[in-house]
């Protein structure tokens, strides 16, 4: 919820609504293909976001899953949980002020929209934003080694290659990272949020 305050003596009457809409918290979702950038750009906007004073946790999906979902598998059931489980908390958060971002591959349209209407039934913000990288520039970045695996054989079921990844139809937003830096990227992210009130 979002506290009104008083604005100090000599600010303008201009910056008070400023002030007040960069406590607003909301979750950004970004969802894409394994290696695509999601984790890089989140911490890259994270970073620049704390330089300004706001309030930002990052939900990186592999981290939530050593925490959270320890246990779980890649089945389709196993991913929604996972999914559901970092959107209940990345919800908890935003309804209390909280930017939070959200790296997290989501391949089903179900499990987002499933994030989505949880934020909706809190009245929190929700933005699902598309890295979108092709999954050829995905294989060579390949940040941790799974294409290179499941071209081996050695594993089945990654997200795009061999088991499904259901793009965004129409997201708020959807940033092309090919032929981009990291920079340019978050710098567009960051623009976004600005215009949305959130930065």
């Amino acid at each position: 919820m979002t506290t009104a305050h008083t604005p100090a003596a000599g600010a303008t009457a201009e910056a008070a609504p400023a002030a007040a809409a960069c406590e607003r918290g909301a979750t950004v979702w970004l969802t894409g293909l394994p290696s695509a950038g999601k984790t890089t750009l989140a911490r890259a906007l994270a970073k620049r976001l704390r330089a300004e004073g706001r309030k930002v946790e990052v939900l990186d999906g592999d981290e939530i899953r050593e925490f959270l979902s320890k246990g779980l598998g890649f089945t389709r059931e196993d991913r929604h949980t996972h999914v559901t489980r970092v959107g209940f908390v990345a919800q908890k958060l935003a309804a209390n002020g909280v930017m939070v971002l959200a790296p997290v591959i989501a391949p089903y349209a179900a499990s987002r929209a499933a994030v989505r209407e949880r934020h909706a039934a809190g009245g929190t913000e929700f933005l699902e934003i598309h890295v979108d990288t092709p999954v050829e520039l995905c294989s060579e970045r390949d940040v941790k080694g799974l294409y290179a695996r499941q071209a081996a054989g050695e594993i089945s079921g990654l997200t795009g290659v061999d088991d499904p990844y259901e793009a965004p139809r129409i997201p708020e937003l959807r940033i092309r990272t090919q032929s981009r830096s990291v920079a340019d990227s978050s710098a567009e992210l960051h623009a976004f949020l600005t215009e949305r009130g959130l930065a």
